[in-house]
């Protein structure tokens, strides 16, 4: 970037500022930093989050021993600088000191329903280990969100284009790249199963009032979810997959268009919003992907969002997709396995996968239909990913 972190974070806050009309803050005071005692609520979750995250030496510290101080902040989000104590040292890949972003409260003003995988209906703060820079290696991931309005010239794509062979076999690519990256977290593949049993709890206990809710969830709870996702994860366990540091959300609208001149063909695009990062099953990337090829969500009529079953990728698209992400993996190894098995084996792996995409965002669209202010038909699209999920279980099962 032309400007510093610093600079561009400062962007992002004022024009949030100014957008909500609220107090204005003299830039030139904080030159230097803010100064005040970071709060012991903060302090805390702080502390929970790259204990977590980041494991290794991270979970051998007492609360005490944590080192956190500020380092920019506003009404959108806050930067902190977490550290490890001086006389602690990694016992593997995990950073000594990271720099943590908390989002504050986002503006709902102008919404549209492609805020459909996010979390702006949440009224309390959005939690989210945003970026981490690894200081001492000078290593640097960028998973900022907000700074997508910095880039006007820049578009996201539209799920009409997925299917375009050349961008397929682009993002193939770059996710195979996003796969090769060593991130400084617990590799331990929780993510899936533990978000969709989380979800799954949540799930049982809401209670809908309106009755166009109620009567949906009534129907959704005669499919005994909670047998389903032991069939799921059983099916799961039988299908090799290797763990990676995934994306978990490749869909169009979190892939941006490149129009700077300069680029090449092969560099047209970049995956941006990175809330559901982790390491996980390389299987869910493509099997989510692949799921995603079916919603347009830029619909502009209820219940906003366009499912299309026959804009699932064919066979030869599948393959596609996976001969370009084998071959930049080629690239930086020297795999010699029989290539056509090796094929046959990653399309079960994705469609197989395919089914957890379902059930996942299913689960977490019922959720939404209780809590969110978005226009946007959450249970009808959680019927939707439902239906989707036992048509695809009859093909890969």
């Amino acid at each position: 970037f032309p400007e510093t972190f610093s600079e561009r974070e400062a962007d992002v806050e004022s024009h949030i500022l100014a957008t909500a009309n609220e107090m204005r803050v003299n830039r030139e005071s904080f030159r230097d930093g803010r100064t005040e005692d970071v709060d012991r609520d903060t302090r805390l979750r702080a502390f929970t989050w790259c204990r977590d995250f980041l494991s290794g030496s991270w979970k051998t510290i007492q609360e005490d021993e944590f080192q956190i101080s500020i380092i920019s902040g506003g009404l959108s989000n806050l930067l902190y600088l977490c550290s490890l104590p001086d006389h602690v040292h990694p016992v593997g890949e995990e950073p000594h000191r990271v720099l943590l972003r908390i989002y504050g409260a986002i503006l709902q003003v102008g919404v549209s329903s492609r805020a459909l995988k996010g979390n702006y209906n949440r009224p309390h703060i959005y939690l989210s280990v945003c970026c981490v820079i690894n200081l001492m290696k000078t290593c640097f991931l960028m998973l900022i969100q907000s700074y997508i309005s910095l880039f006007p010239q820049n578009t996201r794509m539209l799920t009409n284009q997925l299917s375009d062979p050349a961008i397929s076999g682009e993002i193939a690519t770059k996710l195979a790249h996003f796969h090769a990256m060593r991130m400084p977290f617990n590799k331990e593949p929780k993510w899936l199963f533990g978000t969709i049993d989380k979800y799954m709890d949540q799930v049982m206990k809401l209670n809908f009032v309106r009755e166009a809710h109620l009567k949906k969830y009534k129907k959704l709870m005669k499919l005994n979810l909670p047998a389903e996702l032991e069939s799921l994860r059983a099916l799961l366990a039988a299908t090799p997959s290797p763990v990676v540091f995934c994306h978990n959300d490749v869909q169009e609208g979190n892939i941006l268009m490149l129009e700077e001149k300069g680029n090449t063909s092969r560099e047209r695009l970049m995956l941006i919003d990175f809330e559901y990062s982790s390491y996980n099953y390389r299987g869910f990337d493509f099997g989510n992907h692949f799921c995603e090829w079916m919603y347009d969500y830029t619909y502009n009529q209820w219940p906003f969002y366009k499912a299309t079953p026959e804009n699932y990728p064919t066979r030869e698209q599948q393959l596609h997709f996976i001969r370009n992400y084998l071959a930049e993996q080629r690239r930086h190894s020297n795999v010699t396995a029989d290539q056509t098995q090796i094929e046959e084996d990653m399309i079960l792996e994705a469609n197989r996968y395919a089914l957890a995409s379902h059930f996942l965002w299913g689960l977490w669209s019922i959720i939404q239909a209780k809590i969110s202010k978005i226009e946007f038909g959450y249970m009808d699209y959680a019927q939707c990913r439902f239906e989707a999920y036992f048509k695809q279980k009859k093909l890969f099962s």
